[in-house]
């Protein structure tokens, strides 16, 4: 594939590195210092097979616009932009697009999320058991809760109270999250703990082979079954 990489933070220096490891060609790097038109990005844009845009919340919308428009497919790993995905969405549509967005794209945290959904059905009846997520990353991660953190809370939607979320910021943590039931006479805990932001360059790198030639949003964690098929 011809990739264009949209952010040159840790994970977009990582890509550009897994990217090039597996034998895929970056012919584009754009990172914040660009004083590019959106035309010229178009024209920039142009030539690659898909972009992967890992750079910051506020610039997504114009990111999901520049790539619509020229033709190319977007892997979305930036978070905190879903009060926008409704404007995403009509983007995508108006130009025929096609984008695949996740909380997370590593692959073993969204078959964590397959656990804490069934998990949650599990306790939807255990009144006794009172549900709780910890998450903790790196201390240069903007958003608090992270993505990961609210899409666990979303899956334990169908318990009858609310679940409070702890966020924890510091140092280098690549990424851990919890998912807890505690009671009086227990606690039962799930967890997630990334060793490394490889995992999450990686499921990346998957979703930008498997949305090539298609049509249409889809999110990740609801496409890794086909996903994981079309690599074997």
């Amino acid at each position: 594939m011809r990739l264009a990489l949209i952010g040159s933070g840790a994970m977009g220096k990582l890509v550009n590195s897994l990217a090039l490891d597996q034998g895929h060609e970056v012919g584009l790097i754009l990172t914040s210092s660009s004083n590019s038109t959106n035309g010229e990005l178009i024209r920039l844009l142009r030539g690659h097979d898909v972009a992967i845009d890992f750079s910051v919340t506020d610039a997504v919308l114009n990111n999901v616009r520049v790539c619509a428009a020229a033709g190319l497919p977007l892997v979305e790993g930036t978070t905190g932009w879903h009060k926008s995905e409704s404007e995403v969405r009509r983007i995508v549509a108006e130009y025929d697009g096609a984008l695949i967005f996740g909380a997370n794209f590593s692959v073993g945290v969204n078959l964590f999320y397959r656990v804490v959904t069934r998990a949650a059905e599990i306790f939807q009846d255990r009144i006794e058991y009172a549900p709780f997520i910890e998450e903790a990353h790196h201390a240069r991660k903007r958003d608090a809760p992270s993505g990961t953190a609210l899409k666990l809370k979303s899956l334990l939607s169908n318990l009858p109270t609310e679940v409070p979320v702890a966020s924890t910021r510091a140092g280098f943590i690549p990424g851990t999250h919890i998912v807890g039931f505690d009671s009086a006479a227990d606690q039962i805990t799930l967890q997630h703990v990334a060793r490394s932001r490889a995992g999450f360059a990686g499921g990346a790198l998957l979703a930008a082979k498997w949305i090539v030639g298609r049509k249409g949003v889809f999110e990740f964690s609801e496409v890794l079954d086909d996903i994981l098929k079309s690599q074997s």
